[in-house]
């Protein structure tokens, strides 16, 4: 099973897209580590990134999932995958379950916040909000439960 996890910074990708794949007992990929150096310096700039510079990242991270779809192994991923023409070429030739994390302006905000090591800044979630085509094929998880909660809902929903 290919599961990607989407949402935006701050809904929690990292922390449950590790949380799942552990408890599936399969791989992890946390896309954030395929950005480009340039990608990241602009990013930590509180710069965002436009499609183009998109592009080779989400190529990347799809060569990653046509990998394990090809070893025949379960992977999660973690990636933004605001847009659907993102999602369009994560899952190109390759079965994805979605699985997309919403949480209110306010939580998400309160999440970047906290945060001090991650590129990722938290005057940057409007832009990410704007640009967010939510899915329309993905198991959607909301609300500020803890992470532990929302992989078991997620797990029981995936098996289902």
């Amino acid at each position: 099973m290919i599961v990607v996890v989407i949402g935006v910074s701050g809904s929690g990708k990292s922390t449950i897209g590790g949380l799942l794949a552990r408890a599936m007992e399969c791989e992890f990929l946390e896309g954030d580590t395929l950005h480009s150096p340039e990608s990241i310096d602009k990013m930590s700039r509180g710069i965002p990134l436009n499609d183009d510079d998109r592009e080779p990242w989400l190529r990347a991270i799809h060569a990653r999932i046509v990998d394990a779809s090809r070893r025949r192994v379960s992977i999660v991923v973690a990636c933004s995958a605001l847009k659907q023409k993102y999602r369009d070429t994560l899952e190109e030739g390759v079965a994805v379950r979605w699985v997309y994390l919403k949480g209110s302006k306010a939580l998400l905000h309160s999440r970047l916040q906290q945060r001090s090591s991650h590129f990722m800044k938290a005057g940057m979630l409007d832009s990410q909000l704007e640009a967010l085509e939510e899915p329309s094929n993905a198991l959607v998880v909301d609300g500020p439960a803890g992470p532990d909660v929302i992989v078991g809902r997620i797990l029981r929903q995936l098996l289902a």
